[in-house]
């Protein structure tokens, strides 16, 4: 059966454009790795795809040894969400220095986190000619969330109330951005259940994609 949506091998004029949303916690960058993969599998050249990770060039820009990174580590600290020009800038260099027309696919994993952040990246998707976007939003409960945070023991989830800021900051500005996307009809918004194995997750989403 022929997907709405271009595999590399095949011409059409519609690639993926995925936008990963979810709590910290829910898997998002585990299931955008496993798409990289399948597409890979399925003959797509790794340099057809650009994969903007935020969390990672965020971790990435933290070690800089600059007055931005200073209070971006000030802000971090204090387990807040970082201002969206500040997230804004981490994408949008990405697309300016690296996004080229050859690139079938592109994934992001880490933003947008705040409304003014969305509507900023629709915006650039708009300009980049990227087609009827996909928003996956990966739902899991506070519950299950606190358990995968609290197991993977990473030093921005080691301090007592660091989860609980966290899911504060969720609440308030991730979730508009999630609701947002469910009524917008310039996207495609496909929701998963989180709380499942990591094969099942992945099984529900490469279904909903076309990708098996």
């Amino acid at each position: 059966m022929t997907t709405p949506y271009a595999l590399c091998p095949m011409p059409s004029f519609q690639h993926f454009t995925l936008i990963f949303v979810g709590r910290s916690g829910s898997g998002k960058g585990t299931q955008a790795e496993l798409i990289i993969k399948e597409l890979a599998r399925q003959g797509c050249p790794e340099d057809k795809i650009l994969y903007v990770e935020t969390g990672k060039r965020f971790r990435q820009f933290l070690a800089g040894d600059n007055m931005a990174a200073d209070q971006a580590r000030t802000v971090m600290e204090n387990g807040e969400l970082q201002p969206a020009f500040l997230s804004i800038t981490m994408w949008a260099n990405v697309f300016v220095e690296e996004l080229r027309p050859e690139h079938e696919h592109v994934l992001l994993d880490g933003s947008p986190r705040r409304l003014d952040e969305a509507k900023v990246l629709d915006q650039a998707l708009t300009f980049f000619e990227r087609k009827k976007p996909i928003v996956i939003n990966v739902q899991v409960s506070e519950t299950w969330a606190r358990e995968r945070l609290t197991a993977r023991h990473r030093t921005d989830d080691a301090r007592p109330g660091d989860i609980d800021k966290r899911f504060a900051w969720f609440a308030r500005d991730v979730v508009p951005v999630i609701e947002w996307y469910r009524i917008n009809p310039d996207y495609t918004f496909l929701e998963v259940n989180g709380e499942q194995t990591v094969e099942q997750v992945q099984s529900e989403i490469f279904a909903k994609l076309g990708l098996k």
